[in-house]
């Protein structure tokens, strides 16, 4: 890619806007100091005292934070938060952001803010250390008054915005922000609008969700379409070929350290490696780069290789970010991928 056409691609950025419909989640920072250890004197079990606390945007929001992070013009959060002290700390958060624009954004007492809490342990000269996460998560199905409120944001931004991105966070079916109702609202909707870019990501597998683009890993690919999930480069792009072809969409398919295979509705296809790591390495939050960056350069008018190698990018950048699900910029990916 040289420079010409990055600049051509991204100077397209600030026009867009891009509906995220997704579990919007609370990262939440535990900064803990070893020197300052205490025991219980009630119990006898081991204290850790938290210095500081930080915390961020995560899930649907990692991926909000990397499109503003490229200069995304307008970002439209469609999810829920709870009525709670997680929630005031998610929505404040989302509303620094440049660009977010919180209209669709539902506050509601029937369901908790998502949130995943996150102790780092704090040693001098050293990267953080986390110890066990603590989630704080739905387990119930998401009730039809807040499902039919998330299908009446999809359905008022779905004829103004140049692209959906659709996260599916959660691990039970049903509990989240994709209901069955969202997903027929977004068949609808490729019907009445099909050259709309509609991006998917579920860590469930795509099996229920409508024909748009894809993107997942080599497991999921093979959960979906009962392909080798063990194969070798050659044999994920040629499973990848025939479900583009099926779907008459694109597919992307991240292959860890082996980078990335896409295909065209064609059935063209691509792979582009992972760019090389320098040291200790932080992959949370790097799918979600690669989501963001695909979304975001081909909503811009990229071509497939061109997505794909800035996504690459992208998830290199974030990588090398310890202790947190760091993002990119346009400036950092100019560095990267022009020398």
């Amino acid at each position: 890619m040289n420079s010409d056409r990055l600049h051509a691609i991204a100077t397209r950025y600030a026009s867009l806007r891009v509906a995220l419909v997704g579990d919007f989640c609370l990262d939440r920072y535990l900064e803990i100091d070893p020197a300052r250890a205490e025991i219980s004197i009630e119990t006898g079990l081991a204290v850790h005292n938290i210095v500081s606390v930080r915390s961020q945007p995560g899930g649907a929001g990692t991926i909000l934070n990397n499109l503003a992070a490229l200069g995304v013009g307008e970002i439209w959060p469609v999810g829920f938060y709870g009525e709670d002290g997680e929630g005031y700390e998610l929505r404040r958060a989302l509303k620094a952001i440049s660009g977010a624009r919180l209209d669709h954004f539902i506050e509601t007492p029937a369901r908790r803010t998502f949130t995943y809490c996150k102790p780092l342990v704090l040693e001098s000269g050293q990267s953080p250390r986390e110890l066990n996460r603590l989630d704080s998560k739905n387990w119930t199905p998401t009730p039809e008054t807040v499902s039919a409120r998330l299908v009446a944001a999809v359905r008022a931004l779905g004829d103004s915005v140049d692209a959906i991105i659709l996260l599916d966070q959660v691990d039970v079916v049903a509990t989240g922000v994709v209901t069955a109702g969202v997903l027929n609202e977004i068949s609808a909707l490729t019907k009445r609008r099909p050259e709309l870019l509609i991006l998917a990501d579920s860590r469930r597998g795509l099996r229920d969700f409508p024909q748009i683009v894809y993107k997942m890993n080599r497991a999921e690919l093979a959960a979906l379409t009962g392909a080798d999930a063990a194969a070798d480069v050659a044999g994920v792009k040629a499973a990848v070929a025939r479900l583009a072809r099926k779907t008459g969409q694109r597919v992307f398919v991240t292959l860890s350290e082996e980078g990335i295979i896409g295909a065209d509705a064609s059935g063209a296809v691509e792979h582009v490696p992972s760019r090389p790591v320098r040291g200790k390495i932080d992959i949370v939050g790097a799918g979600d780069a690669v989501t963001a960056n695909l979304a975001a350069t081909l909503a811009a008018g990229a071509e497939l290789r061109e997505a794909m190698e800035i996504a690459m990018a992208a998830a290199s950048s974030v990588v090398h970010q310890i202790g947190t699900t760091g993002t990119a910029s346009v400036a950092q990916l100019h560095g990267m991928l022009i020398r």
